[in-house]
């Protein structure tokens, strides 16, 4: 793989709060922080322009003794049997469970299963995180 190297202008301060921030997150490097934040903006142009296949989690909160609660969720989940690749259930204590659903899809699929499973009657909390398949970066 070629490496293109290029310069820039950055005021110091912000440089200063960069280096600071990408050692407290473990970065041996600028470079390494920077191409992460490069591919993080690539993955959101994916999502943007809403082509090809991607790939997210759907997390979602609730209290397991929310009346059909349980089954509405996994009833959700097999309507979206296509783009609905796996999902775990943990039990975070007597009330609390947390679910996590990996999905892959369109956009328009991967972001309709987010909000058909967030948006039901007894989740506390949900959140999709939306990433790639990996093939568009290097």
């Amino acid at each position: 793989m070629a490496v293109t190297r290029f310069g820039v202008s950055i005021p110091d301060q912000l440089v200063k709060a960069f280096d600071r921030r990408i050692r407290a997150k473990g970065y041996r490097a600028r470079s390494e922080a920077i191409r992460d934040i490069m591919r993080d903006y690539l993955v959101a142009g994916e999502w943007e322009r809403q082509e090809g296949p991607v790939v997210g989690t759907i997390t979602v909160v609730y209290s397991h003794g929310t009346r059909e609660l349980t089954r509405a969720l996994t009833d959700i989940q097999h309507g979206f049997h296509g783009s609905v690749i796996c999902s775990t259930h943990i039990h975070l204590d007597e009330h609390n469970c947390l679910e996590v659903v990996v999905v892959k899809g369109t956009t328009a699929q991967v972001q309709a299963i987010a909000d058909r499973l967030i948006s039901t009657r007894g989740v506390k909390h949900g959140k999709l995180v939306c990433t790639t398949t990996g093939s568009g970066l290097a």
